[in-house]
């Protein structure tokens, strides 16, 4: 489904990935891991159209989007959950849910969209009045993937969906994305918390300073004896 070759990326005159390649079959729960400043959300940004490659080529379903704007990229069936969620704080939980289903794939599905996404988190729909800025910090995380799904996406990317996020809330995160699994979305996660990620994961690639390093599925890398000293103190 995504196919990702060769990328160099550089951020001013700074250079931000290296030869960067991963992939996403259909279906498929892919997990990128690193550090602070590996270069996950870089590689992120980049496939969805934030920013441009030097080199490389990204490929999605069959065709080449890496000069094509963010909101192309959506309208293709692509949805980006950034770290800092970019929510709009002073308006409601439906609203918020709403502005999600523009997209032209969006648009004709929005009742039916909304409906599931309340069924994935039922707290949303007791909270869909509620001005966004006063929700907690574990609903505004489920709300920016809420409105991401309204998009009616093929591939949902997300960015750190656990920062900041209690340890109870980040286990119902990690089960809501193991439903959106379950029911045919294709997933592409940077996340810190190594140990769920890749319990997640069928696949997951581990990149290190700008370049992907090692790849293999989420239960042997969670294995793996370099991943437990390096990524989970072990």
């Amino acid at each position: 489904m995504l196919e990702v070759k060769q990328l160099n990326v550089l951020r001013g005159k700074i250079q931000v990935l290296w030869d960067a390649s991963i992939r996403v079959e259909k279906g498929e729960f892919v997990t990128l891991i690193g550090a602070n400043g590996a270069g996950k959300t870089s590689l992120l940004s980049t496939v969805v159209g934030l920013l441009k490659p030097a080199s490389g080529v990204i490929y999605f379903n069959g065709k080449e989007i890496n000069n094509l704007p963010p909101y192309k990229i959506v309208d293709l069936g692509i949805a980006f959950i950034p770290e800092d969620r970019k929510l709009f704080a002073g308006m409601t939980v439906r609203e918020n849910l709403i502005l999600g289903a523009y997209s032209s794939r969006g648009k004709g599905s929005k009742e039916e969209t909304l409906r599931q996404v309340y069924q994935l988190f039922p707290v949303l729909k007791n909270r869909e009045k509620q001005v966004t800025a006063t929700l907690s910090g574990g609903e505004q995380r489920m709300l920016a993937i809420a409105r991401g799904l309204m998009s009616n996406p093929e591939l949902l990317i997300l960015d750190e969906p656990s920062q900041g996020l209690a340890p109870k809330v980040t286990l119902e995160v990690f089960e809501a994305l193991r439903r959106l699994k379950e029911q045919g979305i294709s997933i592409l996660l940077a996340e810190q918390n190594v140990n769920q990620a890749l319990k997640c994961a069928d696949r997951a690639y581990v990149i290190e300073t700008g370049k992907i390093t090692l790849e293999g599925k989420g239960v042997e890398l969670l294995n793996n004896e370099y991943i437990k000293e390096a990524f989970l103190g072990l």
